[in-house]
């Protein structure tokens, strides 16, 4: 079933396949993967393969079941453009987001060539937002445009971790920020200044602005529990989303 997450900006998630495989700087310290070992440890279903690439039909009708209007985050343990899931089975996953007005579904991949390639040609479904990771200006950025060609109603940029700072970023054609902080014992740092200029960049192209965490370092560039580390920023919460409210914030 799908699960209740305390992922500060969405409620439940919903995981039609599990697994996957590193292509960036930001897959470096994944926290999937080490939850899918311990998951698959557990004997828990859906991950005998620990974090192998394995598609799991029987959740799809999962959103379907939940009457009650929910923000979901799809494939929060794998990457949902993935090479290894077939273009049949995206289509069986969209067609379950249509058939669920009342939900709204948060789709994150670092995967935007081939999010952009499915796409083409289709409108998503006005509930699924798309999102791209922007841990870099290498990596990152350049999956900005890919996201851009897509008529999505809803475009996102995930910027965690944030591992540098992103420079002159064109946000035309995004709706909302994400930006967090590196978390787990191998967290690499997150300085001030580089969110302090995403926030400007959002404020001066009327963009929602979220701050997730600092993670596993703090602002004052110390070490120690992301807990500790907390989620303020200069003293306050961003906590913006396009359009929505979660009860979770």
């Amino acid at each position: 079933m799908s699960t209740k997450t305390s992922i500060e900006w969405t409620e439940h998630t919903w995981n039609p396949a599990v697994g996957c495989t590193k292509v960036s700087a930001g897959c470096a310290h994944c926290y999937a993967e080490v939850m899918a070992r311990r998951l698959k440890a557990m004997g828990t279903n859906g991950y005998a393969n620990g974090f192998e690439l394995t598609l799991l039909p029987e959740r799809l009708d999962e959103p379907l079941k939940r009457r009650q209007p929910t923000t979901y985050f799809v494939n929060s343990m794998s990457d949902l453009f993935h090479k290894r899931i077939p273009d049949s089975y995206l289509d069986k996953i969209f067609t379950v987001i249509r058939k669920s007005p009342q939900h709204n579904f948060q789709i994150l991949t670092k995967r935007s060539e081939r999010m952009a390639d499915y796409f083409n040609g289709k409108t998503p479904p006005k509930n699924a937002w798309l999102g791209v990771t922007a841990e870099n200006r290498a990596s990152g950025l350049p999956r900005l445009d890919d996201l851009r060609t897509i008529r999505a109603s809803v475009r996102f940029i995930s910027v965690e971790p944030l591992l540098e700072d992103l420079g002159d970023m064109d946000l035309a054609g995004i709706h909302w920020v994400i930006v967090g902080g590196e978390s787990g014992p191998k967290a690499r740092p997150m300085k001030r200044e580089w969110v302090i200029s995403i926030k400007n960049k959002c404020d001066e192209q009327d963009v929602a602005f979220f701050f997730k965490q600092w993670g596993g370092w703090g602002v004052d560039g110390k070490k120690r529990a992301k807990k500790l580390n907390g989620r303020l920023l200069d003293g306050q919460t961003w906590d913006a989303v396009p359009g929505m409210t979660f009860s979770s914030i």
